[in-house]
């Protein structure tokens, strides 16, 4: 996935290129703005690659980027977002259209911080795979009705176990439908690909997968690792070569990141995800969980599951405990605070401990 603002189109298409010779066969872009549709147009006439084209928030802009690209990615719990009065089944609809007038693949995109908040509601606050599972198939359910079929799901989590557990389930019910596999928010390398090839090593194994997607949290001229990561766990994969024994690592700190992005609104947010990663080695052996968003679309809902959450802003970074903001920091003064909360957590299980 570029993670070029799609305006510059100069960046976006040496990174698109970049990407598609390291090995990737399809290269995602976000369009968040009919501005950013203008530009993908003159991306397309600059780049071989197969484009997938991120929605983002609003899924009218299908109809300036259908036309020039090969598949769009539309999220269900981003659809009310944008004309709230009309159903989400209204804008499938309207989607599936488009995209068939203008040969169009569609990938369905679950993702665990962004679920539709009618699905969520249906379930028990603990549970995270079912909301996700019940939009899916019903989102393929309406596809179907529509006589749509050039659709694909992918169903993403921060956590390999809920990616696995959560594929697994919709291959039971959906085995026809191309399931598109990743981790999202995986975080940096080498963790990052850990959880990945743990995710993967389990569902490709068992034949559970079409497409795969690595993400990592890196900066721009690195975004290639990605696809390299990606190949090296087919390959071994394919060969043989893997574990007999899967260790999730709930044992010690969790470092969640997400992938660097279009939608970064400070670059400074892979940095400033080095630097928790620095800084919170003290506290590697206990079970924390820290996470690192660089944008508003997913950062507000994928911080509220981590004991401690940053969500990055273009000037500030928003600091939370669990749902709860504590305040927005300047990038240089949010990791004293950080520390702070951070050893006031480490105290309590302190305390909780015989």
């Amino acid at each position: 996935m570029c993670a070029t603002k799609t305006t510059d189109i100069e960046a976006t298409v040496a990174q698109a290129n970049a990407l598609a010779a390291a090995g990737a066969d399809v290269v995602r872009i976000a369009v968040d703005s009919r501005r950013d549709a203008e530009a993908l147009a003159e991306i397309r006439r600059r780049t071989q690659a197969n484009l997938s084209v991120d929605l983002q928030e609003n899924y009218r802009l299908i109809c300036d980027v259908a036309p020039v690209v090969d598949k769009v990615r539309y999220n269900p719990g981003h659809l009310d977002h944008h004309e709230p009065q009309r159903s989400w089944q209204e804008k499938v609809r309207f989607l599936a259209e488009v995209a068939g007038e203008n040969d169009c693949a569609i990938r369905v995109g679950v993702n665990c911080g962004s679920v539709d908040p009618a699905k969520r509601e249906k379930y028990d606050p603990s549970d995270s795979i079912s909301p996700m599972l019940e939009s899916a198939l019903d989102h393929c359910e309406l596809l179907d009705s529509l006589g749509f079929t050039r659709y694909c799901v992918s169903l993403k989590d921060s956590d390999p176990a809920k990616v696995i557990e959560v594929n697994r389930r919709f291959a039971a019910q959906r085995p026809d439908v191309p399931l598109h596999l990743g981790v999202t928010e995986a975080g940096m390398p080498p963790e990052g690909v850990l959880k990945t090839r743990i995710a993967f090593e389990q569902l490709i194994s068992r034949g559970i997968g079409d497409t795969i997607r690595v993400s990592l949290t890196l900066p721009n001229p690195r975004k290639h690792e990605e696809i390299a990561a990606g190949r090296q766990i087919l390959e071994d994969i394919a060969a043989g070569r893997v574990r007999s024994v899967v260790d999730f690592g709930r044992g010690g700190l969790n470092l969640i990141s997400c992938p660097s992005c279009s939608r970064v609104e400070n670059e400074a947010f892979v940095e400033l995800a080095e630097q928790v990663k620095e800084l919170t080695r003290y506290a590697a052996d206990r079970p924390i969980t820290i996470a690192v968003m660089g944008c508003r679309v997913n950062g507000p809902g994928e911080t509220d599951d981590a004991d401690l959450g940053l969500w990055c802003g273009p000037n500030f970074v928003n600091l939370k405990r669990g749902g709860e903001l504590l305040g927005r920091f300047a990038y240089d003064e949010v990791l004293g605070r950080l520390k702070e909360e951070l050893d006031k957590i480490l105290e309590d299980i302190s305390r909780s401990r015989p």
